[in-house]
């Protein structure tokens, strides 16, 4: 559900999404003091530390001792953290939103920014001084305070150098600039390369960190060039084969001439793409689920049990999928749909919402639906409320 113009309100410190965007996003951090009224957050921090014991499950342990930093990659299991001392170590678990509906519907109030752009929830636990240190992202994110506190410091300083042998990516030289204590409620947003610092004041610290994707451009460049591998628009170069009929005699045989450049050079000069190609990319490219997602395959319906479903439950992406469209495309964790002219806000609404219920719909739209979503179900990209 998308969030109320109030809710949009609270959550950007009396500013409309509209404001927020033209003043501070990717431009300048912004601290919002009880920006989500009541929040203590989404789960314990037994529930994360469980989560963290899943096999599929990213977590990370980030530990300083001493003068060193320690990471230890998950899963877990209840030794790790009866070792674990009183203070100075973080669990952090990536992509919550996952396995956990209620993260969904929070990720849901950040609607104001395009879901194309958005990464995952993060979750945190430390302890009193727990922290990752001094660092810079390469991308946008809400740093929500759950429970207890933590202490933000941020610089906008240049010297990104790093520490030595670390094995995490830690300022050598973090200067603060300027520094508040979050309170559960609290969210400070910060643009991509603002250096900043939090730590655990006392112990049950939780954050909830919404992540926004920055792609690089060489990953685009290199992610586009294999997509024109397959998908590649040629004019008049099918089956055409190199050739050389007025093959001159070279002085140097190992030599490449000039000649074979130039015509080599005019044969990928009819290589084209246009903006639907781009966006037919994006499509795929941006809901292409990470190395570690797996779905599960739905259990077996038949069609007329899939429709009689449809007529009575609200259908809804499943918490791991991502869907996306553009003007003429719907794509579905890295799968084009087809998709009807008349069916297209149907399907946008699922895009939008994560959720469609079409219970008052006719019959004939039921069933044209059910057409378009039964092999998503099967696959177990969808499912029912």
């Amino acid at each position: 559900m998308n969030p109320t113009k109030n809710q949009a309100s609270q959550l950007l410190n009396n500013l409309t999404p509209s404001q927020f965007l033209a003043e501070y996003w990717q431009k300048k951090p912004l601290l919002i003091k009880n920006a989500i009224p009541n929040f203590t957050g989404l789960l314990s921090p037994e529930d994360l530390a469980g989560l963290a014991c899943e096999e599929d499950v990213q977590a990370r342990i980030v530990q300083k001792k001493s003068d060193k930093w320690l990471v230890k990659n998950g899963p877990f299991n209840d030794a790790d953290f009866a070792k674990l001392p009183n203070k100075d170590w973080t669990l952090l678990v990536q992509s919550v939103n996952h396995y956990l509906p209620e993260a969904t519907e929070l990720l849901n109030q950040f609607d104001f920014i395009p879901k194309a752009r958005l990464d995952d929830l993060m979750v945190s636990y430390a302890p009193n001084g727990g922290g990752v240190g001094a660092h810079v992202d390469s991308y946008d994110v809400f740093l929500l305070q759950g429970s207890g506190k933590r202490r933000w410091k941020i610089s906008s300083q240049t010297d990104l150098s790093l520490i030595e042998d670390a094995p995490l990516k830690i300022l050598k030289n973090f200067v603060s600039e300027q520094e508040w204590i979050l309170e559960a409620g609290d969210m400070l947003y910060l643009p991509p390369q603002i250096a900043h610092w939090g730590v655990a004041v006392g112990d049950h610290c939780m954050t909830y960190s919404i992540g926004f994707r920055a792609p690089k451009q060489d990953e685009l460049i290199h992610e586009f060039l294999s997509y024109l591998q397959d998908d590649l628009t040629l004019k008049n170069t099918q089956n055409i084969l190199y050739s050389d009929p007025d093959l001159q005699l070279q002085n140097h045989p190992a030599e490449i001439s000039d000649a074979m450049i130039q015509q080599v050079k005019s044969m990928l000069e009819k290589i084209h793409w246009d903006n639907n190609h781009v966006a037919d990319f994006l499509g795929k490219y941006l809901t292409e689920p990470k190395l570690d997602v797996y779905f599960e395959p739905a259990k077996k319906l038949s069609m007329p049990k899939f429709i009689a479903q449809l007529q009575q439950k609200s259908i809804v992406l499943d918490l791991k999928s991502q869907m996306l469209f553009t003007h003429n495309g719907f794509y579905l964790n890295g799968e084009k749909l087809t998709i009807p002219d008349n069916l297209m806000s149907f399907i946008q609404d699922l895009a939008n919402q994560r959720c469609l219920d079409i219970s008052n719909q006719t019959t004939d739209v039921q069933n044209q639906l059910a057409d378009v979503l039964y092999d998503s179900y099967l696959a177990g990209f969808i499912r029912f409320e």
